[in-house]
C-alpha cells in the first residue's frame, strides 16, 4: 500500500472510531491538510519537461529495457541558500508507487543526457545538495524510472523537496496522528498529472497530455 493511501486510511479510521458511536460518521468527512495559498517558507522555481520514453541496451542485461524520464530546471529565488534534496514518485493508475532513480545504470543516464541535449544535466545523486540563490546558479536535473507498466493510461508524478512547508497529519481530535512514537509529517509536494493515449502496441508513439498540476500536502 502506498504512503498516501496509508495516511488516508489512518485518518479515516480515526474519524470513524470517534464518530460511529454518535451516529455522525456518514455525514462527516475529515479535511485533508492543504498547502498555504501563499508560500510560508522557502520555495524553489521548478520547470519540468514532459515525460519521455527511451529504450536502452545495458551491458550484461539480456534485452533492452524501456525507461521514462523527466528533465527539469530548478532555480533558487527564495532569498536564502537551501539544501535541494528532491524525491520523485511515479504513481500509476492502479495506485502503485515507483520511486525514481532506483538501480538506474550510468549507461541509461548517459543515453538520456544525449537525447535531452543538456550539457550540464545532473543525475539525482549529483544534483542533491546546497542550491545557491540566483538564476546563474540554476541546475538541470533528471528523474528516471524503469517503465512502470506496459499500459500507462493516467498517471501522476509527485515532486517533494521544492518547498520548506510541512505540517503534521491530524486525527479526528485535531491532534497529530502518531506512529512509532513520531507524528506523521506531510510536505508541500508538486503533483503533475498526465494521460497517455493509446496502449502498448506502439510504445513511445502515443499522445501524452498534461492534465494539470497542483500543490498538495503528501
Amino acid at each position: 500500500m502506498n504512503r498516501r493511501r496509508l495516511l488516508s486510511k489512518l485518518a479515516a479510521s480515526s474519524v470513524a472510531v470517534a464518530l460511529i458511536g454518535a451516529g455522525l460518521a456518514s455525514s462527516f468527512s475529515l479535511a485533508y491538510p492543504e498547502p498555504s495559498v501563499s508560500p510560508i517558507s522557502w520555495e524553489l522555481k521548478f520547470v519540468p519537461a514532459a515525460p519521455k520514453r527511451i529504450v536502452v541496451e545495458v551491458p550484461g542485461q539480456p534485452t533492452a529495457k524501456a525507461y521514462w524520464y523527466v528533465t527539469y530546471s530548478v532555480t533558487n529565488n527564495s532569498g536564502q541558500d537551501v539544501n535541494f534534496l528532491p524525491t520523485f514518485e511515479w504513481v500509476t493508475n492502479e495506485g502503485k508507487v515507483v520511486r525514481s532513480d532506483k538501480n538506474i545504470s550510468n549507461v541509461v543516464f548517459d543515453k538520456v543526457k544525449a537525447a535531452a541535449g543538456l550539457k550540464f544535466l545532473e543525475n539525482s545523486v549529483k544534483i542533491a545538495g546546497l542550491l545557491r540563490q540566483g538564476e546563474d546558479q540554476a541546475k538541470d536535473g533528471v528523474a528516471i524510472w524503469e517503465e512502470p507498466e506496459g499500459r500507462l493510461g493516467t498517471f501522476s508524478i509527485f515532486v517533494t523537496g521544492l518547498s520548506g512547508e510541512s505540517t503534521q497529519l491530524p486525527g479526528a481530535d485535531g491532534k497529530p496522528i502518531v506512529t512509532d512514537g513520531k507524528p506523521i509529517l506531510l510536505y508541500k509536494t508538486l503533483e503533475l498529472d498526465y494521460k497517455l493515449a493509446g496502449d502498448e502496441v506502439y510504445p513511445g508513439n502515443d499522445l501524452l497530455t498534461k492534465l494539470g498540476q497542483k500543490w498538495v500536502m503528501r
